[in-house]
């Protein structure tokens, strides 16, 4: 038994550590362009973004929410 509560104790103090080890990083203005590349868009490929959209109408029968839209009182 208190092999089992010992386990359990490591992996929670692996997982908090490994949650408190994360966080932001400032990025440096010569890593801008790097990260303006367009390989980083998610949008790059628009027959992957066809098929993606495509895969979750079919699965959630729900089409469009991707872009910009109205301010909810139906105007646009």
């Amino acid at each position: 038994m208190k092999h089992c509560h010992r386990h359990r104790l490591a992996l929670l103090a692996i997982a908090a550590l490994s949650l408190l080890s994360t966080g932001c990083q400032t990025v440096k203005p010569w890593q801008r362009g790097s990260l303006s590349d367009p390989i980083m868009r998610p949008d790059r490929d628009p027959i992957g973004l066809a098929l993606s959209e495509h895969v979750w109408f079919s699965r959630e029968a729900a089409a469009g929410g991707r872009g910009v839209g109205g301010g909810g009182c139906g105007c646009n």
